[in-house]
C-alpha cells in the first residue's frame, strides 16, 4: 500500500515534493523499533520504492519532453528583411510581371463580358460565371500554394502554375461554346494562376519590412498595366485576327512574362516544414477576422462593377463595343500611379489609417453611379472608381502582413485571406447579374445593392481601425 501511494504521489508532484515525501517516509521507518528480520524487510521495501520512484520520474521526464516537442513551435525566428538592395528590388520587378499576367488579365474580363454578350446566347449573369470562377480559383488555390511556399517548394509550385495557366489560355483559343470557355478560361487558367500567384506575392513581402507597402505597391502596378494592355489586345486584334489567334497572342505574352519572373525570383526565408495548411487559430484574432469580413463585402460589390462596366456602357448608354472596352482600360489603368503613392503614405502612418478612409470614399463613389445618366458622367465615374479601387487593392497584401505575427507564416495567412475574397469574387458578379435580370435588365437595382454592400464594408473597416488604434488620429496602425 505504501509503494502504491508513494508512486501515485510522485507522478502528480514536482521533484522537490517527491524527495521531501520520500525522505520523511524513510526517517519514520528508521526510528521504528524492529527486529533484525523486520529491518531487512524494511530496507528491501525502501529499495523497491526508490527504484520505482526513479523509474516513474524518468518516464515522466521523457513524456514531458515528447509532449513539448509535439506542442511547441520549434522553428527559429526568420532573419530580418534586407528592406532593399538589388536582389530585393529584382523580386519587385519580377512580381510586376506576375501581377501583369495574373490580375491584369483577370480584371480585363469586362472586355470579354461585353464580347461574349454579343456572341453567345447566354444571359449576362451566366457569362459572368466565367470570370467569377477564374478569380475564385486564382485566390482559393492560394491556401495550398501559400503553405507550399512557406514549406520551401516555391520553384516547383511556381513552374507548375505557369504551365497550367498558359495551357488553359491556349485551350481557350480552341473554344467556341460557353461550357468550353468556362472550363478553359475559368477553371484551368484560374487554377494555374492560383498556384503561382500567392507564392509570388508572399516572396516579395519577405524581402521588405519598413518599405513593404511601397514594394508591394510597385509590384501591383502590374495589375493596372495589364488591365490596360489586355483589353486593348482584345479590342484591336479580335476584328483583325479573330478570337482564336487573339487568345494565342495573350498566351504567348503570358508565357514570356512568367518565364522572366521564374528566372529571377528567389526565396529568402528557410523552409518551415511544420504547420497546418489552414491556420484556424488566426480566425480567433479579431484583427485578422475583422479584416477578412470587411474585405469580403467590399470585393463582393467590386467585381460586379468591374465585370459590368463595359456592359453598362453598351446597354444603358448605347456605346459601341470599342468604346465600352475603353472604359475597361480606364478603370484598370487610371489607378496605376496611386498604387505607388498610397503605399508610401501607408508605410509612414500605418496601413489601417489609410485603408479605412479609402473604404469610406469607395462607398460614396459607389452611390454616385446611381446618378450617372450620360457618357461624360460615366467616364468621370469610371476614373474615380478606378483610382479608389487601385488604392485599396495595392494595400491588401501589406495589410495582411501587418497583422501576421511571423513573416514565415505569411504565405499561409495570405492564402487564407485571398480565399475569403475569392468567395466574394465568385458570387458577387452573378448575384448582381441575377438582380439585374430580375428587374427587367435594368441596372439601378444591382447598382444599389453594390453601393449598400460597399457602405457596410466601410463601416466595418472604420470599426476595425478604432479597435486597433482607438479614436486617436496619431496612432500608427
Amino acid at each position: 500500500m505504501n509503494e502504491k501511494s508513494s508512486a501515485i504521489f510522485e507522478v502528480h508532484s514536482d521533484h522537490d515534493d517527491v524527495a521531501s515525501f520520500s525522505g520523511s517516509h524513510d526517517r519514520d521507518a528508521i526510528h521504528l523499533p524492529t527486529s533484525p528480520g523486520h529491518k531487512v524487510s524494511a530496507d528491501l521495501a525502501r529499495s523497491k520504492s526508490r527504484a520505482s520512484g526513479d523509474l516513474i520520474r524518468t518516464a515522466s521526464n521523457v513524456l514531458a519532453q515528447v509532449a513539448s516537442r509535439v506542442t511547441t513551435k520549434t522553428w527559429p525566428e526568420p532573419p530580418p528583411a534586407p528592406d532593399g538592395g538589388l536582389k530585393a528590388w529584382t523580386q519587385v520587378g519580377a512580381g510586376f510581371f506576375v501581377l501583369f499576367a495574373t490580375w491584369g488579365y483577370a480584371n480585363s474580363f469586362g472586355a470579354y463580358q461585353a464580347y461574349y454578350s454579343e456572341t453567345l446566347s447566354e444571359s449576362p449573369s451566366t457569362i459572368s460565371w466565367i470570370g467569377g470562377i477564374q478569380i475564385f480559383l486564382s485566390l482559393t488555390v492560394g491556401i495550398f500554394s501559400g503553405r507550399a511556399f512557406d514549406a520551401g517548394y516555391f520553384v516547383p509550385v511556381f513552374f507548375a502554375g505557369i504551365v497550367i495557366q498558359v495551357l488553359g489560355i491556349f485551350l481557350m483559343s480552341l473554344s467556341t461554346q460557353y461550357y468550353q470557355l468556362f472550363l478553359t478560361q475559368g477553371v484551368v487558367s484560374g487554377i494555374g494562376a492560383g498556384i503561382y500567384f500567392t507564392p509570388a506575392v508572399s516572396l516579395v513581402n519577405t524581402y521588405f519590412d519598413k518599405r513593404r507597402g511601397l514594394a508591394v505597391g510597385l509590384a501591383t502596378t502590374g495589375n493596372s498595366a495589364g488591365g490596360i494592355v489586355y483589353p486593348i489586345i482584345v479590342r484591336e486584334l479580335i476584328p483583325k485576327l479573330g478570337f482564336a489567334w487573339t487568345t494565342r497572342v495573350i498566351g504567348f505574352l503570358n508565357l514570356g512574362l512568367l518565364a522572366i519572373s521564374f528566372a529571377f525570383m528567389r526565396p529568402r526565408l528557410p523552409p518551415r516544414k511544420s504547420g497546418p495548411i489552414i491556420e484556424f487559430g488566426a480566425f480567433k484574432d479579431p484583427k485578422f477576422a475583422g479584416f477578412l469580413i470587411s474585405s469580403f463585402f467590399i470585393y463582393w460589390a467590386n467585381y460586379y462593377t468591374f465585370y459590368y462596366i463595359g456592359s453598362y456602357g453598351t446597354q444603358a448608354l448605347n456605346l459601341s463595343y470599342s468604346s465600352a472596352s475603353t472604359l475597361v482600360v480606364i478603370i484598370n489603368g487610371v489607378g496605376l500611379p496611386f498604387r505607388i503613392l498610397v503605399p508610401m503614405v501607408a508605410d509612414r502612418i500605418g496601413t489601417f489609417n489609410v485603408i479605412a478612409p479609402i473604404s469610406v470614399i469607395w462607398a460614396v463613389v459607389s452611390f454616385t453611379w446611381l446618378a450617372v445618366h450620360d457618357v461624360p458622367g460615366y467616364y468621370a465615374f469610371t476614373v474615380v472608381y478606378g483610382i479608389v479601387t487601385a488604392s485599396f487593392q495595392c494595400l491588401f497584401p501589406s495589410t495582411v502582413a501587418r497583422i501576421t505575427p511571423r513573416i514565415d507564416t505569411f504565405g499561409t495567412r495570405l492564402g487564407m485571406a485571398f480565399s475569403v475574397s475569392a468567395v466574394a469574387s465568385l458570387t458577387g458578379p452573378p448575384i448582381g447579374g441575377a438582380i439585374q435580370t430580375a428587374n427587367g435588365g435594368g441596372f439601378r437595382a444591382p447598382q444599389t445593392w453594390a453601393a449598400i454592400v460597399t457602405l457596410l464594408s466601410s463601416v466595418l473597416f472604420v470599426a476595425l481601425r478604432i479597435h486597433m488604434g482607438g479614436l486617436s488620429l496619431r496612432a500608427k496602425c
